[in-house]
């Protein structure tokens, strides 16, 4: 593996395909042939032990098959990652907004984690927990696997405080503190979410930092994680967050506009270490 982008994994689904080449280029409707030929000469695309494949690599159902996610043209994110924090098990890393934490999509080496991997030159780095890609501040990261999941546990089973600032419309005519239950289902399109009638599957924290004319100051603690729970229940309430291009209402698609990134930070993580015992607080160093 290459220290930009870490590989992806792919266990060969069932077929009838001579070669693992051909098998790709069916399971990757989207991807050219020619692409995956250009990977494999130039080594991108590894067989579970790591050695590259070759276009007459046999097809075998199941195999495990490792290749590298390449897209061409991608645009270049501006904005700054700072690694607040690192020792043996953890890196702690402020995100800039518009960057996403993993790739997906459009997105391969324009992602915090290629960034952290180039930087720090640890192929094994995982991030254990996400915020969307219009969100700044703290992304906690795993360096060893054979600690990772006794820090997986924390978020878990709800043993790390998350504290979220936003800046969105007032609410004068609500009391706060006040604590937020709500059932988020996925919605329409599929990359949103909705509140709905039920029995409720997030809680929110919120109160009120500061009260501007246009724009309120809010502190949002959520206890559970939900895909975009804090967007979703601002909106709810009234109070969508400040350049917010899906909720209330979708926007038409647009390019990422630095100069109304979404209001939205990620501010705080407290938890007691698993491994050392000790009580850890991380804060951004980022602002609204």
């Amino acid at each position: 593996m290459t220290a930009d982008v870490p590989a992806s994994l792919l266990y060969l689904p069932p077929g009838d395909w001579p070669t693992v080449l051909d098998c790709l280029c069916g399971h990757f409707a989207t991807i050219p042939r020619a692409h995956w030929l250009d990977r494999i000469a130039r080594g991108r695309v590894l067989d579970g032990d790591g050695v590259p494949i070759t276009p007459h690599t046999p097809y075998r159902v199941g195999a495990p098959v490792r290749y590298f996610r390449e897209v061409p043209d991608e645009p270049v994110i501006a904005g700054e990652v700072r690694i607040l924090h690192a020792d043996r098990h953890l890196l702690v890393a402020d995100k800039p907004p518009f960057l996403p934490v993993l790739p997906a999509g459009r997105f391969v080496a324009q992602t915090l984690l290629a960034r952290l991997v180039a930087a720090t030159g640890h192929a094994q780095l995982a991030p254990l927990h996400r915020i969307d890609r219009l969100t700044r501040g703290l992304v906690l990261f795993s360096v060893r696997p054979d600690t990772r999941d006794a820090y997986q546990a924390l978020f878990r089973e709800r043993r790390i405080a998350k504290v979220y600032e936003a800046l969105a419309p007032p609410l004068p005519g609500l009391a706060f503190p006040r604590v937020h239950r709500s059932r988020i289902e996925r919605g329409e399109p599929f990359f949103r979410m909705r509140e709905v009638p039920g029995e409720p599957n997030s809680e929110t924290r919120i109160d009120v930092i500061a009260r501007g004319e246009s724009l309120w100051r809010y502190r949002l603690e959520p206890l559970t994680g939900r895909k975009h729970q804090l967007r979703v229940q601002m909106a709810g309430l009234g109070a969508a967050i400040a350049n917010d291009p899906l909720y209330p209402d979708l926007q038409p698609e647009a390019a990422d506009d630095p100069a109304r990134p979404l209001a939205l930070l990620a501010q705080s993580l407290a938890f007691d270490d698993p491994v050392s015992g000790e009580r850890r607080r991380f804060s951004s160093g980022l602002a609204l």
